[in-house]
Formats: C-alpha cells, sequence, structure tokens
C-alpha cells in the first residue's frame, strides 16, 4: 500500500469547505437578482427581502473566510520561472500528454492563477458589493458609481463562478485530488506524479 503524505491539515481543509458553502449560498442568492429567470432562489432564504438582507452578509463571510486560507497558501502560490514552462506545454496536458510536463512543487500554474483570480474577484466584490449595499454605505455614493458598482460586481462574480467550475472540474478530472480535500491526505504516488518537487520536499531524508 502506498503511503500517505498530508496535504491539507483540518483548519485548512475545513476553512476550505466553509468557503465553498458560503459560496454556494452567496451565489444562489446572488443569482436570484441577477435575472428574474433565477429569482426563484429566493425562497432557499424565505422570500426575496431576506434574500437581499442575506446575501451580502454571506459575501462579507465569505471574503474573510477566504482571507484566512489566503494568508496560510500565498506563498506557494507565487510565480516562478518553473510556472512559465509549464504553461508552455500546458496544451500537452489537455491532450493528456502528461509525460512533457515538467516537475512542479505544491501547486501548478494552473492551480496558482485559480488562487489569484479568485482572490482579486472575491476583493472586487467587496468593494463594489459595499458602494451599492443598501440602507448601510450606498448613500455615500453617487447614482452613476453606484451603477458602475453593480456592473464590475456582476463581472467579478462572473468570472469567480466560471474559474469556480473550472476548479471543481479539474479536481475531478485529476483522479485522487478529491481525497486531498477530504480526507487532507494523497497517496506517494498521486504527489509523485503531479507534483515531483513538491513530493521530493516532503520525502527528502524519509
Amino acid at each position: 500500500m502506498s503511503r500517505l503524505l498530508q496535504r491539507y491539515n483540518d483548519r485548512e481543509r475545513l476553512n476550505h469547505w466553509v468557503i465553498a458553502l458560503l459560496f454556494v449560498l452567496t451565489g444562489l442568492s446572488g443569482l436570484a437578482f441577477f435575472h428574474p429567470a433565477f429569482y426563484f432562489f429566493t425562497n432557499l432564504f424565505g422570500g426575496g427581502q431576506w434574500a437581499r438582507i442575506l446575501h451580502p452578509f454571506m459575501g462579507v463571510a465569505m471574503f474573510v473566510s477566504f482571507l484566512g486560507l489566503f494568508f496560510r497558501l500565498w506563498r506557494d502560490n507565487v510565480m516562478n520561472d518553473a510556472d512559465k514552462e509549464w504553461r508552455a506545454h500546458s496544451g500537452d496536458m489537455l491532450r493528456g500528454d502528461k509525460k512533457k510536463m515538467p516537475p512542479v512543487g505544491k501547486y501548478n500554474a494552473g492551480q496558482k492563477m485559480m488562487f489569484w483570480v479568485t482572490a482579486l474577484s472575491l476583493l472586487v466584490m467587496l468593494v463594489t458589493g459595499v458602494m451599492f449595499w443598501r440602507p448601510w454605505f450606498a448613500p455615500v455614493f453617487p447614482i452613476a458609481v453606484q451603477r458602475a458598482a453593480v456592473l464590475l460586481h456582476s463581472v467579478a462574480a462572473v468570472v469567480l463562478i466560471l474559474s469556480t467550475i473550472v476548479h471543481v472540474y479539474a479536481a475531478i478530472w485529476v483522479k485522487g485530488s478529491v481525497r486531498a480535500m477530504t480526507r487532507g491526505t494523497v497517496t506517494d504516488a498521486w504527489a509523485r506524479q503531479h507534483h515531483t518537487l513538491w513530493h521530493q520536499q516532503m520525502t527528502r531524508g524519509k
């Protein structure tokens, strides 16, 4: 039986799933006001009034929760020279030719880009959301600014939703990845195949 390597501790996994839950709740309540076709989602929150009240609070909670994960993982997600080579061979990966992929550390360039896109999207949504958060902050900003904020908020939300879909698909596509965020561990073989440099770091001297 292949030995197991710890990829995430209990706190990181709990943090991740709290963010995931808040993403779903905030996303559904936000979609309800994005287009009339999605308004039925308000029933999940007790009606339109409650959905409108809860949405910004859940959004702030999601941002704060992400900050906890951000400060623990940002160093591992800084781009380096090795990531340039990974991006150059990304086409080989999509074609299923993984043997041509260069060795990577704990995260590859695609995962790092996802991390920073998520961080930027959440920041934009927080700042713009405050600008039209009634009745607390909206009166401070001119109508033109509020309208621009709504547009940017919507664009950032779409980007976040699409990137999350890619994130989930990639986790399912790469067999063994889901285990890392449910059990906290990955097999030695998985680490050696997908994150060679991280595997070497984790097994050095063992």
